[in-house]
């Protein structure tokens, strides 16, 4: 790569070692995090020897200085609380509580290659689904036929956030209304037979209980922020040569 900064040259041996440390990307996008990486750490130790911080030039104790360099050199604005409130007012689908669905089901299972039994099944589910109407019990006909272990609660799933079942029953089940569906729903499994007891909405979080994750996101943005400015800085008084910082997030504060 050949880069250099201020004359002190950053090997390719080095970048490749430095590149192990992240995950992600392809091999020439973990090289450019890696020297990235590098070339900060080196402005940041010339600068720190600069200002004599470092007793030597030991691996630890540059360590400690570029450390104490940043703790002393690198000033973020704490968040106040109108910047925290401000933002919670903002961002108020962040914390709010993923809606649920309540329903219950039956299961009349099939494999996904055996059509036969597949439709056998969606013709007993249709007969189930008429035999609710006509003031079966739902519980009594799921522990009769259901072939899902909730057949011992009477198909009962309890409360279902997003994510919690295959995707194509639940996004039959977020579609469907309050009620008894009027017609079977396919997955992989088989076919079921569904009803949605009720709609949860989610809850909106209230901001005393989120009060202080937003300060520590909004005080850790501001001290990125912060960092990324001073790099900028020293790089823009430094003879670099091979890479371009400029509107580049270091990943030392990753």
């Amino acid at each position: 790569m050949g880069i250099t900064v201020n004359g002190i040259e950053i090997s390719d041996e080095a970048i490749n070692i430095e590149s192990a440390h992240y995950e992600g990307g392809d091999i020439p996008e973990r090289h450019e995090q890696a020297a990235i990486a590098l070339t900060v750490r080196e402005l940041l130790r010339q600068r720190a020897l600069a200002l004599e911080l470092a007793g030597s030039e030991d691996e630890g104790a540059v360590d400690a200085a570029i450390d104490a360099l940043i703790e002393d050199e690198v000033e973020a604005p704490e968040a106040g609380e109108s910047d925290c409130r401000e933002y919670y007012s903002k961002n108020e689908e962040r914390f709010r509580d993923p809606p649920r669905v309540v329903a219950r089901h039956i299961l009349l299972a099939a494999l996904p290659d055996d059509f036969e039994r597949r439709d056998q099944q969606r013709a007993t589910a249709e007969n189930l689904i008429a035999d609710c109407h006509n003031g079966m019990p739902f519980e009594t006909l799921a522990q009769t036929y259901s072939d899902c272990p909730s057949r011992d609660q009477g198909g009962e799933l309890g409360e279902i956030a997003p994510g919690a079942t295959a995707p194509e029953f639940e996004r039959a089940l977020w579609r469907l209304p309050v009620g008894l569906a009027s017609r079977p729903v396919e997955t992989r499994y088989g076919w079921h037979v569904v009803e949605v007891i009720r709609r949860e909405e989610g809850r909106l979080q209230p901001y005393g209980e989120v009060r202080e994750r937003i300060a520590a996101y909004l005080n850790e943005r501001a001290r990125r922020r912060a960092f990324s400015q001073y790099v900028r800085i020293l790089a823009a008084d430094a003879d670099i040569e091979g890479i371009e910082l400029e509107a580049a997030e270091s990943p030392l504060l990753q």
